[in-house]
């Protein structure tokens, strides 16, 4: 975009050299006086403020190109120190520009790492706030690296009276979804393959499937190349590596002109809520794409290292609780207003629902990395009045050794705090897998996980249910793996988590043998069935459903191709399996007996007097929690009506058996005066597996049966 300057500056002295041997007249930016705030490039009726915080740069220029694949600035504006300098923010308005329009900062100033300054007048940098970037890195004859271009971003978008859905935690089914990984392949048959607007297309398979929520993998801007501009040996396909909080991933747009991705975004959740559907976005706040101090400046480092990252005491060195070079500073107040306005921006501007805190622990640490008890970030995430009707979830671990499940949060506000609940994880799979000793965890964490939870006062859905994630094996590679197999990674086989609780039932990887692959598939069941059973939030991968392989790998982190995207093929050929989901979620959202919103009791609760959970042996005895018996019975008694007119809710009952053998069963006694139907068996062939209309065939309660070896079945009837 060209400009008239002479209309609006007086020409200045002449000009210093700029980085690739452009030069360009100095212009005196307007004097029209705004409020410096709000931080980076807002938009105005006849121009553009820019804001930038910096504490020890000397100067700051303001460089404006006219096309993406331009190498150098058409214009370059220095702030002014007297007139455009607040306190540490550099803010200036410049009048005829317009929403689209690209830049960067520069900033000069002393280059001292022992003092934590890493000034480089060199390089060009990435707003901290830009809404959007365009275009890729870029490598002049010097060899210098340019990141991509911001973009002034006009937010105006017609929401059609679009609001968040504000559903209960308790009520939510999240379905962990890369955003290209889930229609980049042919098989999707996709128009817009990797896409914001692939998403958008397979939104009826998202609705049949019965999900209620999406939990994205970052979306938040992260570099396509490497940061020299080159094609890296290992891509960051997962995208744990923000280079922008504010800026949607312009990889995942169709549309590739400058900003279209701010828009195809919204038209995303657009969609997805008008089919019921929430959005929930992974974040990335504790560590940054610039790495450590061998890492490239893109734009935090090269504006106020030493305020937006944890450094050690020799502050040339960046302490490391991320374990990717860096620790974002997040309680500094700096980087906490950064965050919190980052929150409240994709709240408002996108309508999103939610976040899920990736390494939420090192945001409970401060400026010196010590853990604290009432980190001052997360008790404002806490307290904001905007974020108050989204739903915020923890990963409540960091790569440091901080393990804080059941416990996250400032102690005066965890109930607004849920959390992966990783003890759920490893406890569900070492059950299944016939581990002794495991009945009393499996029972504890099939309940709502009180033992973590209860205390604090918290509720059954303030855990995050989950048995696999986009970290660690798929559900089917969880029992077709007795070991990671990483190879394809290149780092020969070293990295991604040993300790699986995985098992291959006979035979390492894909077989044809149809005893193994019955087995299989009766635990795919299973873990399904316990998960959409227990009480709180579950939360599956997406392609689990169908069976979706990485052949292995458990660290699937820089596999953009066959090995991550879903083959929907592999899908369609487990329609088996797809369907024995899509039963289990359409009876979890009409059943409030499974999404209670506190704790078992184990006492009488309705009218009828059986207590809320009965726990017995095999044989029907009340179960002994010495026992090391690896075979559990549980009823579950109906939830009482809320209203007179509601359908009546359902005693629930269900048999597991994790031993290889088959087992007799007996009904509990107090059971046998009801008469119960088949809902789900997973030993049964396809068909006879689940029955969604609650019609399966009667119990016959008073004779013993036998459950096949690593099976669950699970009986219903009406509580009234």
């Amino acid at each position: 975009m060209s400009l008239n300057f002479q209309e609006w500056f007086p020409l200045s002295t002449s000009v210093p050299p700029l980085p690739g041997g452009a030069s360009e007249s100095v212009r005196t930016p307007s004097l029209k006086l705004l409020h410096p705030l709000p931080y980076g490039a807002s938009l105005q009726e006849d121009g553009v403020q820019f804001s930038v915080f910096s504490r020890h740069a000397e100067s700051i220029s303001l460089l404006l190109y006219d096309r993406v694949d331009d190498m150098d600035p058409s214009s370059v504006i220095h702030f002014d120190k007297n007139n455009n300098r607040w306190g540490d923010i550099w803010s200036m308005f410049i009048p005829g520009l317009r929403a689209g329009q690209l830049y960067h900062l520069q900033a000069d100033g002393p280059f001292c790492p022992n003092q934590g300054l890493r000034f480089d007048p060199n390089c060009r940098l990435i707003d901290p706030f830009c809404k959007a970037l365009a275009g890729t890195f870029q490598s002049n004859s010097d060899g210098i690296s340019r990141p991509p271009k911001c973009v002034v971003v006009d937010d105006s978008f017609d929401w059609k009276g679009d609001r968040h859905l504000r559903r209960d935690l308790c009520d939510t089914i999240i379905y962990e979804m890369h955003v290209k990984g889930f229609t980049q392949s042919p098989t999707s048959s996709c128009k817009y393959p990797g896409t914001y607007k692939g998403v958008i297309e397979m939104v009826p398979y998202l609705k049949q499937l019965g999900i209620t929520a999406v939990e994205l993998m970052p979306i938040h801007e992260f570099p396509i190349l490497g940061s020299d501009g080159l094609e890296p040996r290992i891509k960051n396909y997962w995208g744990y590596d923000t280079m922008a909080f504010f800026s949607p991933h312009r990889g995942y747009a169709w549309d590739k002109t400058p900003g279209g991705q701010v828009k195809e975004f919204k038209q995303m959740v657009l969609a997805l809520h008008q089919a019921g559907i929430e959005v929930i976005l992974d974040v990335v706040f504790n560590h940054t794409a610039e790495g450590n101090e061998k890492g490239p400046t893109l734009s935090f480092k090269g504006l106020e290292n030493p305020v937006y990252y944890m450094l050690e005491p020799e502050q040339q060195y960046y302490r490391n609780f991320s374990g990717c070079g860096n620790t974002f500073n997040g309680n500094h107040p700096i980087c906490r207003e950064l965050i919190f306005n980052c929150l409240r921006y994709w709240v408002h501007s996108y309508h999103v629902d939610g976040f899920r805190f990736d390494l939420a622990s090192i945001l409970s640490r401060d400026r010196n990395g010590a853990m604290q008890s009432n980190a001052p970030l997360l008790e404002q995430i806490s307290e904001d009045p905007l974020l108050a009707d989204t739903k915020i979830i923890a990963e409540a671990w960091d790569a440091a050794g901080a393990y804080q499940v059941g416990h996250f949060g400032p102690s005066n506000s965890t109930s607004r705090w849920a959390e992966w609940n990783g003890r759920y994880r490893d406890d569900v799979r070492r059950f299944w897998r016939g581990d002794p000793g495991m009945t009393g965890a499996f029972a504890t964490r099939l309940s709502g996980s009180s033992d973590l939870y209860q205390t604090s006062g918290r509720n059954p859905y303030h855990s995050i249910n989950f048995i696999t994630s986009h970290d660690g094996f798929t559900l089917n590679d969880l029992v077709s793996y007795n070991w990671k197999h990483n190879d394809a990674n290149g780092e020969c086989n070293c990295d991604g988590e040993n300790n699986n609780n995985s098992y291959n039932y006979g035979q390492e990887g894909e077989t044809d043998n149809e005893q193994i692959e019955a087995v299989r598939n009766r635990q795919i069941k299973n873990f399904f069935a316990t998960l959409l059973l227990s009480q709180g939030a579950p939360m599956f991968v997406a392609g689990d459903e169908g069976r979706r392989t990485q052949q292995g790998n458990n660290n699937a982190y820089c596999q953009d191709n066959d090995i991550s995207w879903i083959d929907w093929k592999r899908t369609h050929n487990n329609l088996e399996t797809f369907n024995f989901v899509r039963a289990l979620i359409e009876f979890r959202k009409r059943e409030p007996t499974l999404r209670r919103r506190h704790f078992l009791t184990g006492q009488p609760t309705t009218p009828n007097g059986f207590p809320d959970v009965a726990w017995y042996k095999r044989n029907g005895a009340a179960f002994d929690w010495n026992d090391p018996s690896n075979s559990l019975t549980c009823m579950l008694s109906a939830e009482p009506r809320v209203k007179v007119d509601d359908p009546p809710n359902m005693h629930i009952l269900i048999f597991f058996h994790a031993g290889a053998e088959p087992t007799q069963f007996a009904f509990p006694p107090a059971t046998r005066s009801l008469p119960w139907r088949l809902f789900i068996d997973t030993a049964a062939p396809a068909g006879q597996d689940a029955f969604p209309n609650l019609n399966g065939p009667p119990a016959k309660v008073d004779e013993q049966f036998t459950m096949e070896g690593r099976s669950l079945r699970c009986y219903v009837v009406s509580g009234e």
